[in-house]
């Protein structure tokens, strides 16, 4: 929670220190997907709807902060893997995303300053520059898996040992963490109150648990004694298993490769003039 006030009070100071300036809000529309030890490399793969809300701050023609709050869903299992290991292996995951951000854009091309500034395209009819983008987000996740049917929740179930007696050294991992986000997009001026954005951005996180893998096997014995034993076969679903202990301490994930999450989509925002703004123009106009 402190992690989530101190994004919320600088989001805060961002708006105080911007309160001059044009702001803009509007929808955001796309997808999201992952990349972890059940999705090694494959951008887009296994893509799921994402949505959101927007709210940026232009600070002037090349830099604007902006708020967003996107919600959406990551999935991977490893049947649909080209890797023999992976297929073996047999794990899957699912889980919703919450993403909350603070970002600095940087427009490569003067955008939204003074007319005289703005870049037009061959059509002399949209202004459009590219932009990248970097800041901080908090983000929540619950992988869960299926079994006979049902969705579990993963995280309580301890599935590498996780909160038992048998693994004091394994902790349970936090479904809330930080994740830093990179990426870039490129936004045209539909007129003087809308723009439209295209955009692509990827979280690199702190955890390697978004998928529920990231150590070793577990004693299946142990998990089942202390957890029960969805928790036990969720733990192990190897296709080759001989034995109930036929994996115990082998690599069950990397820990070294922490997870990814992507957001991709588009965005169409409105702009809401400031009442510095509205003051000027009415004191021009009078």
């Amino acid at each position: 929670m402190k992690t989530l006030y101190t994004i919320l009070l600088f989001s805060t100071i961002v708006s105080q220190l911007s309160a001059q300036r044009t702001s803009e809000v509007g929808p955001f529309a796309g997808v999201s997907y992952y990349l972890g030890d059940l999705n090694l490399s494959r951008h887009f793969y296994f893509s799921k709807p994402a949505g959101g809300v927007v709210h940026r701050y232009i600070l002037n023609s090349h830099f604007a902060i902006k708020n967003s709050f996107l919600y959406g869903m990551v999935y991977a299992e490893d049947s649909k893997s080209n890797n023999p290991v992976q297929i073996n292996r047999n794990l899957h995951f699912r889980s919703s995303i919450m993403d909350i951000a603070t970002q600095i854009e940087f427009n490569f091309l003067p955008f939204d300053g003074p007319e005289s500034e703005r870049v037009r395209s061959r059509s002399n009819e949209y202004y459009f520059s590219p932009y990248i983008f970097t800041g901080i987000s908090l983000f929540s996740f619950n992988p869960q898996g299926s079994y006979n049917g049902t969705w579990y929740d993963l995280q309580p179930l301890g599935t590498e040992g996780q909160g038992t007696i048998t693994y004091l050294d394994k902790k349970k991992y936090s479904l809330s963490q930080l994740s830093i986000p990179i990426g870039g997009g490129i936004k045209y001026d539909i007129s003087k109150k809308v723009n439209f954005a295209v955009e692509w951005g990827i979280r690199k996180t702190f955890t390697d648990y978004i998928d529920d893998v990231s150590t070793t096997y577990a004693n299946p014995i142990a998990i089942s004694s202390e957890k029960g034993p969805v928790a036990s076969r969720m733990s192990d679903q190897s296709l080759d298993l001989d034995t109930k202990y036929g994996n115990v301490d082998r690599q069950r994930g990397n820990s070294k490769n922490k997870d990814f999450y992507a957001f991709a989509g588009v965005m169409l925002t409105f702009k809401l003039s400031s009442r510095y703004q509205k003051q000027k123009c009415y004191g021009i106009d009078k």
